[in-house]
């Protein structure tokens, strides 16, 4: 440290007698005959501060090089790198409480208001006609069931056909073609609301469902991806959903995922 400390007080005595500091571009003072005034030379602070911070920097770090926590250049290495924070006064923290304690009032308010909705959704769904339909299905619960009633209505001529239901749904794929070339993707038209309740419907349906899950798997072995197999199952789930509503019957697992039959060539074989 005794090195450091008299590197430092060398360089700093020079800036203080007037010469220029190597680093530096500018006289730390006026010299003895031309020059611009000191109070107007400014890197002369800031090449003084940051020297001064340097020297003491390293000089603590020379002499708790190597030291252990519990020795004493332990405990000064401690106090140098590791200063206390700053604290606000009791009444900044006073005041930060009670302002805590609001946003946690508003919070419990917004909670109970979610469940007080959600009570009341559920016990005026379950009133409906089609509430024993939709809640046969695997994946749909009451608030489940609720939003997607909410979303097609029980107007049951509002789509003539599963086709335009699954169109208003976004679940259908579009087919574009031009010339020798063939596109399918996904619609971007759509409702969107009634598109985010199919993709949790058909995510619970996987655990809910046996076909529904082995149909899932099929897609995925076909080259889908995560989304694509969700959308396809969506989509298949909700033409019969439609078929149900139109007909007036709950869902049976054993029809609407039936095992395809085999084509007579194939039998044949």
């Amino acid at each position: 440290m005794g090195a450091l400390t008299g590197i430092g007080v060398s360089t700093l005595s020079r800036l203080e007698a007037g010469q220029r500091h190597p680093r530096s571009t500018c006289w730390s003072r006026s010299p003895p005959s031309t020059g611009l005034p000191w109070k107007n030379c400014s890197r002369w602070w800031s090449t003084r501060g940051s020297h001064r911070s340097c020297t003491r920097r390293n000089g603590a770090v020379a002499l708790t090089r190597n030291a252990s926590p519990t020795t004493p250049a332990g405990s000064r290495r401690t106090g140098s790198f590791c200063p206390r924070t700053l604290r606000p006064t009791t009444l900044v923290e006073t005041a930060m409480g009670h302002q805590t304690l609001a946003l946690l009032a508003q919070l419990e308010a917004a909670c109970k208001a979610c469940d007080e909705l959600a009570s009341a959704t559920e016990e005026l769904f379950l009133q409906h006609p089609d509430a024993e339909i939709i809640t046969s299905f695997p994946g749909l619960a009451a608030l489940t069931g609720a939003r997607l009633l909410a979303e097609i209505g029980d107007d049951r001529t509002r789509f003539d056909t599963a086709r335009d239901l699954k169109a208003y749904a976004g679940s259908a794929p579009v087919t574009r073609e031009s010339g020798k070339s063939r596109r399918v993707s996904h619609r971007r038209i759509k409702n969107s609301r009634l598109a985010a309740t199919g993709r949790h419907w058909a995510f619970a349906a996987l655990t809910a469902s046996i076909g529904a899950h082995d149909h899932y798997n099929r897609r995925r072995e076909t080259g889908d991806r995560y989304y694509a197999a969700l959308r396809n199952l969506f989509n298949r789930m909700l033409g019969q959903l439609h078929h149900c509503l139109t007909t007036r019957q709950k869902f049976n697992e054993a029809i609407a995922f039936a095992p395809p039959n085999p084509s007579p060539l194939t039998a044949a074989a």
